[in-house]
């Protein structure tokens, strides 16, 4: 047998609703993380009186980073076994459900102990999202082009979804005064977490229309799928894959929440904002993490068009890789404490080599696990590496700013993101050279 790769599918109507389905779940997923960093001062000053620099502000705000993306990686962790016990598109269609009617409540929070709670809920939803859409399409589509143009591009949405919040910030900060109001106010955070319920409408009308994941049902009904198994992770057989990706997947994440995501905190101290009325400064607040968005979109894009022509791996991860060791430090340590132009280039160029980190993993994974364990595989480098351990990195970044020299809270803070930053660039680098290589281009059964 010469060749038994099998063709490219045709992309028919239940195809492409596949991929609009996908798109939309990593659009909202996004979408559901980064709401946290725009309106994450506001609510502290709303529901705690709380103030920028106070060790209570800081304490909260890296509660909410880093709590609700414990939670997540935990119950994340059990929805991928779930996944694999239990089908892939089930499981997606009701995490989506989860985390959209979860931001729609937070919404309505009326204390910070309410909001971090619901946080959790929200994050929990977005977990399980992506291990079941990442294993549902490489499923799908069994062809190694289409499958890695697939996986690539519909996970570039996820920073569409990015440029989504950031409008629908700059909306509800415009247009709060226009809108009912919320417990005697019109607060824009509570608008803009209320918008990410929308996925949940177009869900319920296709969800009729999705197949399940032709592989997994065969096996299924075949009676050959085994039951998966967090302990065969370490089996010596998957041992060195897992053991890296976590670590890598937690650098990932670190970089993300370490670093990027404090940004918003930092731009309103800049020399051209520092003067400007506070709706003002979240204006341009969510112009840089337009900025942010569009450098991550463009990452995406850069990673699902080279994914299809360069087969190393570890090749295709360090061109993101190495430019982040030096774009993190430039970024943080330099521009966002002096030019709000620097800090636009910066912050797009950071978010382009890091967010298409993401989408790597997304298409790496399902390479080297088979299918009775994939959800899990993916679910522990996701969940334990990345939301769990990964997203430590914000508590790390909040309490490091509390203690370092700086001219105000906004430079500690940036001094913080620095160091956090670049030192989880420097450690995914290194482990980069341990990352085995799929032994082949179909996915392992």
């Amino acid at each position: 047998m010469e060749n038994s790769t099998p063709p490219p599918q045709t992309m028919r109507t239940t195809e492409w609703l596949i991929c609009i389905v996908a798109a939309l779940g990593f659009a909202f997923d996004i979408y559901e993380v980064l709401v946290l960093p725009l309106i994450v001062g506001p609510a502290l000053s709303e529901l705690g009186n709380l103030k920028p620099g106070t060790a209570a502000y800081n304490d909260w705000a890296g509660n909410l980073f880093y709590i609700p993306a414990m939670a997540g990686g935990i119950f994340g962790l059990i929805g991928g076994y779930l996944t694999d016990l239990f089908g892939r598109r089930r499981v997606l269609v009701y995490s989506i459900l989860l985390y959209a009617f979860s931001a729609l409540a937070a919404g309505y929070a009326t204390s910070l102990e309410m909001l971090l709670l619901l946080r959790c809920t929200t994050f929990i939803g977005v977990c399980v999202e992506f291990v079941a859409a990442v294993a549902w399409l490489a499923e799908l589509f069994p062809n190694p082009k289409q499958r890695e143009a697939v996986l690539g591009y519909t996970q570039a949405f996820s920073s569409i979804g990015g440029l989504m919040v950031t409008g629908a910030y700059y909306l509800a900060v415009t247009y709060a005064d226009s809108l009912p109001e919320i417990h005697g106010a019109h607060s824009a955070w509570r608008y803009t977490l209320i918008s990410g319920v929308i996925p949940a409408f177009p869900l319920m009308i296709i969800r009729p229309f999705l197949p399940e994941s032709p592989e997994w049902k065969r096996k299924k009904e075949a009676g050959l799928l085994k039951r998966p198994s967090i302990r065969e992770l370490f089996e010596p057989r998957f041992r060195r894959t897992t053991v890296v990706t976590t670590l890598m997947f937690a650098c990932s994440y670190g970089a993300a929440f370490g670093a990027i995501q404090h940004m918003p905190r930092i731009v309103p101290s800049l020399p051209e904002v520092a003067g400007l009325a506070r709706p003002q400064q979240q204006q341009i607040v969510s112009n840089v993490q337009l900025y942010q968005e569009i450098g991550g979109l463009t990452g995406r894009v850069i990673l699902a068009a080279l994914a299809v022509w360069i087969v190393s791996r570890r090749r295709l991860l360090r061109i993101f890789q190495i430019p982040g060791l030096l774009l993190v430090p430039f970024t943080f340590s330099v521009a966002a404490t002096s030019s709000l132009d620097l800090t636009r280039l910066g912050i797009f160029l950071v978010g382009l080599v890091t967010v298409a980190q993401f989408s790597f993993w997304g298409n790496y994974l399902p390479r080297v696990y088979p299918v009775y364990l994939r959800g899990t595989g993916e679910s522990f480098a996701a969940n334990v590496g990345g939301r769990m351990i990964g997203t430590c990195a914000a508590l790390v970044t909040t309490k490091l700013a509390t203690w370092l020299p700086g001219a105000g809270p906004a430079a500690k803070l940036a001094l913080a993101a620095t160091i956090v930053g670049t030192s989880v660039y420097l450690i995914g680098f290194v482990a980069s050279f341990w990352l085995p290589e799929p032994s082949k281009q179909d996915l392992p059964d």
